[in-house]
């Protein structure tokens, strides 16, 4: 199996994020919260994807 050292770094990263915060998925996310709060101050802007349309199934007859 190869290995992609984008990926690599990537994982790096995270594993180094996580270690931060011992492991705690609430602190990160709150981390996150901050962060995002910190860019839209300058005026970025965050946008939500489009709504997907439910795929209508067909039912055999």
């Amino acid at each position: 199996m190869r290995t992609d050292p984008i990926l690599d770094e990537i994982r790096a990263f995270r594993d180094a994020h996580a270690k931060q915060f011992n492991c705690d998925l609430a602190a990160i996310c709150e981390d996150h919260r901050k962060f995002a709060a910190q860019l839209k101050k300058p005026g970025w802007k965050f946008v939500r994807p489009p709504r997907r349309r439910p795929v209508a199934k067909k039912v055999a007859a």
